[in-house]
């Protein structure tokens, strides 16, 4: 499962592996289909991938009691909520959406951060298993619920807006902001303030995927996008973009082309464009 020198295997699953994986009880399947105008939980319960389980990332994925919206987990609720899908720790978990597994790898970032690794996304998601006319069902699975047993907190994982001030001078950093370039510049305002972290470099995440497929593009191609933006291998990348999301996304990428240090600001521009004592740049 390598495409030119991109190895999806530590982070993704191929449509295959899954289809040959339905019903088998040590995998758990997490359909994490996301909308701002809408439930993904409507999408989810016209049809879905058998014993698919549905997560809406945003209220069960973020700190309910945390006052910077989208901050990660707390470790007994991701316990809570992972028993509750009926997922202990010797099992896999398998999470995808419609967005190339743009709100998946939030799960699996968690997972990461609490030291989990048995969590992959489905490569292509939603559309490619639908394109390939792979069995789709309305039935929501039943499941007793585990006992599912957090791990050590793995800190190279996230970085907080601390961590990002202590680096704004640091020539050896790179604040890599995957949002949109509109976001990026200011000229779309989605908290207090506009604009970016200085000195951050912009490159769209989506930009990472085939063009109407939802599926990654070559390594070569990947590579070189992020090397001629100056975000090489040696760098320390901290990634954010709104809401510790599509930062993910973009982190999973660089670790699968090889870069060793690699780190997520959750509390991305929901955080530092709200609190009004953190530097920013426009335009």
């Amino acid at each position: 499962m390598e495409t030119k020198s991109f190895d999806l295997t530590p982070y993704f699953v191929e449509t295959d592996w899954l289809a040959q994986h339905l019903g088998d009880p040590q995998v758990r399947i997490v359909d994490m289909r996301y909308y701002w105008n809408h439930p993904g939980l409507e999408d989810y319960t016209a049809g879905h991938i058998p014993g698919a389980h549905y997560i809406q990332w945003d209220l069960e994925l973020s700190d309910p009691n945390s006052p910077v919206k989208f901050m990660v987990l707390p470790p007994e609720k991701l316990a809570h909520l992972m028993s509750r899908l009926g997922v202990d720790n010797s099992m896999t978990v398998v999470a995808y959406d419609d967005e190339g597994g743009h709100y998946s790898s939030r799960l699996l970032w968690t997972l990461l951060y609490y030291g989990f690794d048995k969590v992959r996304i489905l490569h292509g998601g939603w559309q490619k298993w639908q394109t390939e006319g792979r069995p789709i069902v309305a039935e929501v699975p039943q499941t007793d619920p585990k006992t599912f047993v957090v791990g050590e907190i793995h800190p190279e994982w996230r970085a907080t807006a601390s961590d990002v001030l202590d680096h704004l001078a640091d020539s050896k950093t790179v604040l890599l902001d995957v949002r949109r370039s509109t976001e990026y510049t200011g000229e779309e305002v989605r908290a207090a303030r506009g604009g970016h972290i200085p000195g951050a470099t912009n490159l769209l995440w989506l930009e990472n995927l085939e063009p109407g497929k939802w599926t990654f593009k070559d390594g070569g191609t990947l590579r070189e996008r992020f090397e001629k933006a100056g975000v090489t291998p040696e760098k320390h990348v901290i990634t954010y973009c709104h809401g510790g999301v599509r930062a993910c996304h973009t982190a999973l990428v660089l670790k699968m082309l090889g870069y060793p240090d690699v780190t997520v600001y959750d509390g991305s521009w929901e955080e530092w464009g709200n609190e009004l004592a953190l530097p920013v740049e426009q335009g």
